[in-house]
């Protein structure tokens, strides 16, 4: 497993308990740490809310970052704070064949601002630029949804019920959307009153609701992990359910074009779906490579299709019109593993959740130039982001605990 996807992973609330040196942790495969100090306080500090093998199958780090991951998941005292880092540091170190970013410049300047989410082991999944200029995010594993004002950083949280909140989008009233993805409702939450109201699947065979976004109607579309595109009118509170033509699919990100028709990658094939707005008739797409599997969309102004081709190291290009594909090789390589993907105009922003530190690549379509930044915390994965109305970049980044904005101008780069 690649580091990126390791820390995604790697989620603690507090908690501490005796757990065996060989613990498994949530139906893992046995794992039989080294011998040395520290090795009892890794167990009992780490092992109770995820398995040692995330630890054991990483591309390692260093004594400083294993601490710093530490400090945004679980509360320690300083000297079990400096064991198990030590401990980690010396049994875990980075590995040789740990994927290094590719930096290449480039015509802007992008600069990366953070901010730490207040509640430890979040992991903020995903993130949405509010109307007015804030930045929401999914507090996943706390069960609550997040807003800091980029203009002053002041930060407050929503707890959702038992709802994990994965996606979000916001109405036209300012309500935020969520998808809760473990007990499979949608959520409506009102900023104003805190009070949330949940909308559950009305099949039961609809789950895992992922991704949601509003039509330019108000309509809410939202892709589930079970092979299924939903949608939801908010006037009526009724939900309906479309079930993909091809079985055993993963519908995952989801965009809506300028004429109102959702898009939707397969994070199970190498499928691209269209639905029908109002028959939510699906259309599937096979990209030409076997082995593609798009995990994020995002729709240019021209309405051509652009993914993130997480395990090949791709980003593609998908004309309905021609029915054409074109990709592109991201600049870190083929275990580079892209993911979360925005447009401003014709130009897109993605990040590449592989490298150490992961990077947020800019890519523009007309001169099909890349240029790409590092993210300052290491990033350790973001999923989505979406650009506000300044054309920046909203960030979560999910195994650090950090909320972020890639701020962008057209000065050149002076790094």
């Amino acid at each position: 497993m690649r580091f990126g996807a390791l820390f995604a992973v790697l989620i603690a609330a507090l908690c501490y308990s005796v757990v065996p040196g060989g613990a498994q942790g949530r139906g893992q495969q046995p794992v039989n740490l080294p011998d040395g100090p520290g090795k009892e306080l890794v167990s009992t500090a780490c092992a109770t809310c995820h398995g040692l093998n995330m630890i054991a199958n990483s591309q390692g780090n260093s004594r400083e970052n294993w601490e710093a991951l530490m400090a945004s998941m679980i509360a320690l005292p300083a000297d079990q704070k400096a064991q198990i880092s030590g401990y980690l540091a010396q049994h875990f170190p980075v590995k040789p064949n740990a994927i290094k970013p590719v930096l290449v410049n480039g015509p802007v300047n992008m600069r990366v601002r953070e901010w730490d989410v207040p509640t430890l082991a979040s992991r903020p999944h995903d993130a949405h630029a509010g109307r007015d200029g804030s930045i929401w995010w999914t507090g996943q594993f706390t069960m609550r949804l997040g807003r800091v004002d980029p203009k002053t950083g002041a930060i407050r949280e929503f707890p959702t019920g038992k709802a994990t909140p994965h996606g979000l989008d916001e109405d036209r009233d300012g309500n935020i959307w969520y998808t809760g993805i473990n007990i499979n409702v949608i959520g409506k939450l009102d900023p104003r009153t805190g009070q949330y109201t949940e909308y559950p699947m009305p099949i039961p065979e609809a789950r895992g609701p992922h991704t949601p976004i509003f039509d330019q109607k108000g309509i809410l579309w939202f892709t589930l992990q079970s092979g299924h595109v939903g949608r939801l009118d908010p006037a009526t509170g009724q939900v309906r359910i479309q079930k993909t033509p091809t079985d055993g699919t993963y519908p995952y990100g989801i965009q809506i074009n300028s004429k109102g028709v959702p898009w939707y990658v397969d994070f199970r094939g190498p499928r691209i779906g269209s639905v029908d707005p109002v028959t939510m008739q699906i259309t599937e797409y096979t990209l030409p490579n076997a082995d593609a599997r798009p995990r994020r969309i995002e729709i240019t102004p021209d309405d051509v299709i652009w993914y993130t081709d997480f395990p090949r190291g791709y980003i593609g290009r998908f004309d309905p019109a021609t029915k054409q594909t074109k990709e592109w090789l991201s600049p870190s390589g083929p275990q580079s593993a892209p993911y979360a993907i925005a447009a401003v105009g014709n130009v897109l922003y993605y990040n590449e959740s592989g490298p150490r530190p992961n990077t947020l690549v800019r890519f523009d379509t007309r001169t099909e130039q890349f240029q790409s930044v590092i993210v300052p915390s290491g990033g350790i994965v973001l999923r989505h982001f979406m650009a506000d109305a300044n054309g920046n970049i909203v960030l979560a980044c999910s195994g650090i605990n950090k909320v972020g904005l890639l701020e962008i101008s057209n000065s050149p780069r002076t790094q």
